[in-house]
């Protein structure tokens, strides 16, 4: 039997990087409608606005994909405006959902809520052994709070809320700004920038040791989706690669990738973020058999291709 068929699915954050791959995936599925509400129409900060996306969806299954989110930079430009817009969307949606019956509740939580230091691969069971990464812990804890919701609300109200923890993302479609993107689309960039300009050399933040765990786009919808159809249980749940690789490789990697041939300098006065960062991924394979399918390079060579057809800086 289909999971899908008969059902009506909101995708919050529907229109924006990994919601475009997961409503695209999930419209071939065949579920009776997907719903995406859109920041003009429903701003999911406020209550009144969560109770008429709920009254005008109909909704079964919601999958809560919108954040406010951005990288080092915009973490630490951000901290409380990222804390508030993450938990209070979180909470009205979980609260209105279940007011609203709603079957299945899947909350894309964040690796940004693991501890500074936690002990590589990180485990479910180890998110609560430490304070997060300094940089980016307003938006890590206000994610981390939802699954807190989640496990209260299954517990008291019989609420089916499930959160996944998705690491790095990257591929096509992403954030190339420079003020508020991640590492990957940073990096694709700064390098066709400089090569197109005939630059000599680029800048990248840090030291460039910090270690990094990367999950293509297209390889999360589809978890996601697995995830939604086939698990439902209270314990939180990685989503990553297995694959971990340190800031300096990916840049040099990029680089060449790219075709710049320029030097690569080291701005140390940038913080770093989290030392390590590479997700345990036993639960996700063994609870609705999960595993990342495109390679890194791959991916890399697709999101680039992509900037080069789409990407009007470039």
């Amino acid at each position: 039997m289909n999971y899908w068929n008969g059902k009506k699915v909101v995708v919050t954050g529907g229109a924006g990087f990994l919601g475009s791959f997961v409503v695209e995936r999930l419209e071939r599925k065949g579920p009776e409608s997907v719903f995406v509400p859109r920041s003009a129409d429903y701003d999911l900060r406020e209550k009144g606005a969560v109770q008429q996306m709920y009254a005008d969806s109909g909704t079964d299954v919601v999958i809560h994909l919108a954040a406010s989110v951005g990288g080092i930079g915009a973490n630490r430009d951000n901290p409380g405006r990222f804390f508030y817009d993450n938990a209070i969307m979180g909470i009205h949606l979980i609260e209105e959902g279940r007011r609203h019956g709603v079957e299945k509740f899947v909350t894309a939580g964040t690796v940004c809520a693991y501890p500074k230091h936690t002990p590589v691969p990180f485990k479910e069971e180890d998110l609560w052994n430490g304070y997060p990464e300094e940089t980016n812990a307003p938006y890590g804890i206000a994610k981390k709070a939802l699954l807190v919701m989640g496990q209260a609300y299954r517990e008291q109200y019989g609420f089916n809320a499930i959160f996944l923890l998705p690491v790095n993302l990257y591929g096509p479609r992403d954030d190339f700004d420079l003020e508020t993107s991640h590492v990957i689309p940073a990096l694709i960039r700064k390098c066709i920038e400089a090569r197109n300009a005939g630059a000599d050399r680029i800048t990248a933040w840090g030291t460039g040791s910090p270690t990094r765990e990367f999950l293509y786009v297209e390889d999360a919808a589809r978890g996601i989706l697995m995830a939604t159809e086939s698990y439902g249980k209270p314990a939180p749940v990685n989503l990553g690669s297995g694959f971990e690789i340190s800031i300096r490789d990916l840049t040099e990697l990029i680089a060449d990738l790219t075709g710049f041939e320029g030097a690569i300098e080291w701005d140390t006065s940038k913080p770093d973020g989290q030392p390590r960062r590479m997700l345990d991924t036993t639960r996700a394979r063994k609870e609705f058999g999960f595993e990342a399918e495109v390679g890194f390079c791959e991916g890399l060579q697709r999101t680039i291709a992509w900037c080069e057809q789409h990407a009007e800086w470039a």
